[in-house]
């Protein structure tokens, strides 16, 4: 599903007037991970929230697949929310039953009478994020960081969405279930065609998944682009926002040794790189 903003502003005015976005022009393509990036107070949470039609702009309008928000009104409402699916920063936040089972299968319908073809429902669900049916009688309070995300994600994913809004995803998490969610998040667009929206500061982590970037700052959008043209630019950081260890790496290498290695998302190919050129 394409996105499109369109002028967009976003203004609060209490307890006085502020800006909080301001005249955002952006599209995104169907089928990509989309990365949303900026330091603290950039409006990144603000802009992913409006594609969910959570917030409305002030001005301009956003133009979602074959539906629109103009300027706080909504067209289509119940079509926007049926295609796209927010997952918040601390998934337990959305848990409210007390089994995996009831709590991904929340507001599933067609199953009233038949309770195990809805069991095989939640587990093809689970096993789309890498989870199985051993899941279904725990409780979600009770999980891992890493297991908690995966359940709100297969939540979201048993209404089939067209669209996931991922709010850091892997904040908080050790390196293995780090890994398991970029499996996940991966696998959302290779797999099931879904768009996503990853928000997040981690850059390493947007470097990994992402096809597309932008960065905010001020409410502004400063830059966006393909994740190495965002990533190498020379004005990154004057935006508070982290270069990527690769990326700056292959920098070095380039600036300091005139050694152009290519960039790469992953450590384990730039180490390749490395070894091809020194062998």
């Amino acid at each position: 599903m394409e996105i499109a903003f369109k002028n967009v502003s976003y203004t609060v005015k209490e307890p006085f007037p502020k800006i909080i976005l301001g005249d955002i022009n952006i599209e995104f393509k169907s089928g990509k991970i989309n990365g949303i990036t900026g330091q603290a107070g950039s409006g990144k949470s603000v802009l992913a929230q409006m594609i969910n039609a959570l917030i409305l702009p002030t001005k301009g309008s956003i133009l979602i697949g074959d539906s629109e928000i103009y300027e706080g009104k909504i067209f289509n409402i119940k079509n926007i929310r049926s295609k796209i699916g927010l997952v918040y920063q601390k998934p337990e936040e959305q848990f409210f039953l007390p089994t995996v089972l009831k709590e991904v299968s929340f507001g599933i319908t067609n199953f009233k009478e038949n309770q195990r073809q809805k069991e095989n429902l939640v587990i093809e669900i689970l096993q789309m994020v890498g989870l199985n049916e051993t899941y279904l009688k725990r409780n979600p309070f009770t999980l891992s960081s890493g297991e908690k995300r995966k359940v709100a994600i297969a939540s979201i994913l048993i209404h089939d969405p067209e669209v996931i809004i991922l709010d850091e995803p892997t904040i908080g998490l050790d390196n293995a279930s780090k890994k398991n969610i970029i499996k996940t998040i991966k696998s959302l667009k290779t797999k099931y065609n879904k768009t996503v929206f990853v928000i997040s500061k981690d850059t390493d982590l947007l470097l990994k998944i992402c096809d597309y970037v932008v960065v905010l700052n001020k409410g502004q959008v400063v830059l966006e682009g393909n994740k190495y043209d965002v990533f190498t630019n020379k004005n990154l950081e004057d935006y508070g926002v982290k270069r990527p260890d690769i990326i700056n790496f292959e920098m070095l290498a380039l600036n300091k040794k005139k050694v152009k290695l290519g960039y790469r998302d992953e450590i384990n190919d730039l180490m390749k790189d490395v070894y091809r050129y020194v062998k």
